[in-house]
Parts: C-alpha cells; structure tokens; sequence
C-alpha cells in the first residue's frame, strides 16, 4: 500500500510539475517575464537540480510510470531549454 501511495504522490508531482513548464513556456513565449515566470522558473529549477527529478527521469526509464502520462517535464532538454531562455531575457525565447 505504502509503494502505490508513493507512485501516485509522484504522479501527481509530476503532473504539477508538466503544469508549471507548460505555464512557464507560454508566458515565456508570449513574452510575459513577470513576478509568475519568476516564480515558476525558479520552482521548475529547484525540482530540476534535486533529487526528486533525477528519480522521476530514472522511474520513467525504467517503465514505472504509466505510458499515457505526460512528462515533457521529464525530458532532458524541456526544463533546462526553459531556464537557458529565462536566463537570456534578451535573446529570442523558446
């Protein structure tokens, strides 16, 4: 019981996560670089550079999680092409 309660908290994070990046990346596009982006940018970097990432990147590898699930935000490139975009204000965005 305690494995299914984990799998589905860690579905539902990445689920959250997917939300942000998709929020991120059309305020971004939109060119929107607000105290939102700022927000967002810096929760999807933190998710990114820990732990709780690399185990969702690794479980998904791994076939743990459902097939249907989407996780763009698991991608190797889908947050940090965020952050390299957030991060180069100047320059044309993603």
């Amino acid at each position: 019981m305690l494995k299914l309660r984990t799998r589905r908290k860690q579905i539902e994070r990445i689920k959250e996560y997917e939300v942000m990046l998709d929020e991120a990346l059309d305020l971004l596009n939109k060119g929107n670089r607000d105290e939102r982006l700022d927000e967002l940018a810096g929760r999807l970097e933190a998710y990114y550079t820990g732990p709780l990432w690399m185990k969702d990147y690794r479980d998904d590898e791994a076939g743990l999680l459902p097939k249907d699930l989407k996780k763009g935000v698991l991608s190797e490139d889908g947050i940090y092409d965020l952050l390299t975009a957030y991060a180069r204000p100047d320059e044309e965005d993603v």
